[in-house]
């Protein structure tokens, strides 16, 4: 008989963990070795029991507790696979859990069969993105990749201004108004005007608040600061 995947249930409602435990014992080819109700006590259990996956939740004792503990226990056992069994589906929480490293996130109200497919697939070093997240990962690697391009131009926008042009931009991402800044570089305000018109027409935009409404999404402040020379 070949050894059944050792598995440990990470979850604090008592009920729900009685619940994963009873469907994993039915299988022949699992066994559960540890149950926990922290990721504290997932730790704590890893130094006594050996075990092959970790089906675990996202929030126990705190916020992302599981996601914090998979970063953890993947520094110490790197060769250990984790399954986060969870009812939170949002982007965020999604990419936070895959970014740690676990090879599979499976929602607490999927079928026994998925929940048990996912553990042996895991096992098997076999990782399936389910189709309700494939879709939030592409449109993520979408979005990356419009802003890597949307980064590159404004770069190159930036390189080739002028120090006014530049200091300009800096005063606009501080909220100050064109006669505030005109006041501040004490020049006239017409001045101010037709040097945010040429800055303008170099990003390709109608106002002053969609510049600076993408320069804040692509966190370029501090490059501007750069390219104006400062430290």
């Amino acid at each position: 008989m070949t050894t059944p995947i050792r598995v440990i249930v990470a979850e604090d409602l008592d009920v729900l963990r009685d619940h994963f435990c009873e469907l994993i014992s039915r299988e022949r080819d699992m066994e559960i070795v540890a149950q926990a109700s922290s990721g504290k006590q997932v730790l704590q259990l890893l130094q006594e029991k050996q075990a092959d996956i970790i089906v675990m939740d996202i929030e126990m004792d705190m916020k992302h507790d599981g996601i914090i503990t998979a970063q953890k226990v993947l520094l110490q056992y790197p060769y250990m696979k984790i399954v986060f069994l969870t009812v939170h589906e949002d982007d965020e929480t999604v990419f936070n859990a895959f970014e740690t490293g676990a090879v599979d996130y499976v929602l607490k109200t999927s079928s026994p069969e998925e929940i048990i497919s996912s553990i042996r697939n895991a096992y098997d070093g076999i990782v399936l993105i389910r189709p309700e997240f494939s879709y939030k990962i592409k449109n993520e690697f979408s979005r990356i990749r419009r802003n890597e391009e949307s980064l590159l131009k404004a770069t190159i926008i930036l390189s080739q201004m002028t120090p006014t042009e530049l200091e300009i931009l800096e005063l606009l991402l501080k909220d100050m108004k064109v006669a505030e800044i005109a006041k501040y570089r004490q020049v006239e305000l017409s001045t101010i005007k037709s040097q945010i018109n040429m800055i303008l027409k170099k990003f390709n935009k109608k106002r002053s608040k969609e510049v600076t409404a993408m320069l804040r999404d692509l966190n370029v402040q501090q490059l501007i600061h750069k390219v104006r020379g400062g430290s």
